[in-house]
């Protein structure tokens, strides 16, 4: 097997009349003479660690692509020779080998973005804890606090949404506030998930390929 190649990360250095100089954080230019040697080291490896992870996320990116090809070749192979296709409506669907010990699982998520409506559905729920007082739930009070909250990125918790939806409230005042949240939820595009599983045995649970390096 040949060694993994990085990829050609800029050196951050010139020379300019005879002295070596490198980039600093301020966009200017420091001799490499006055460079604390660690902080040199620093930077040389930061570099080759960093053409290692583009060449990898490259290669990722083109196995990804090589995949959807692969799996839209067969696919289109079953429709002009069977008028069959795999899945459900939404594209999701899990191809296997013939032993029944290695399988590929294609998912597709809607992205869900929520409109206006959402600050209506949010007025309605503060009006009915507000009037349930002590009679509400602890529980309840929590859910409704960390559906609302926005996360560091500012966005909703969507986890946290549906769980209020799945609330068995029959209060008119909370049931048109459950009917404002599903109102307010838009699918803004979808992504595509390709997972990998194998297992020893037929009996055995499945073990996931990983593919995540914060997983490896």
């Amino acid at each position: 097997m040949s060694a993994f190649t990085p990829a050609e990360i800029p050196n951050g250095r010139r020379v300019v009349n005879g002295t070596e100089e490198i980039a600093d954080a301020k966009g200017g230019w420091t001799p490499v003479s006055l460079v604390k040697p660690q902080h040199l080291l620093e930077d040389e490896m930061v570099r080759r660690e960093l053409g290692f992870a583009t060449a990898l996320s490259d290669q990722i990116a083109r196995f990804k692509g090589h995949t959807f090809e692969n799996v839209g070749n067969f696919e289109a192979l079953l429709a002009q020779q069977y008028g069959a296709t795999i899945g459900g409506k939404k594209g999701n669907k899990t191809l296997m080998t013939h032993d029944g010990l290695f399988k590929m699982s294609i998912q597709v998520a809607d992205n869900i973005v929520f409109g206006p409506e959402l600050q209506i559905a949010k007025q309605l729920t503060d009006e009915c804890l507000n009037e349930w007082a002590e009679g509400a739930r602890d529980e309840i009070r929590a859910i409704v606090t960390r559906a609302f909250n926005t996360d560091k990125a500012g966005q909703i918790n969507r986890s946290e949404i549906f769980m209020l939806l799945r609330l068995d409230i029959t209060d008119p005042r909370w049931v048109r506030a459950m009917d404002a949240i599903r109102d307010a939820m838009r699918v803004e595009g979808s992504t595509t998930y390709v997972r990998y599983y194998r297992r020893e045995r037929h009996d055995a649970p499945w073990q996931a390929v990983t593919l995540d390096l914060a997983k490896a």
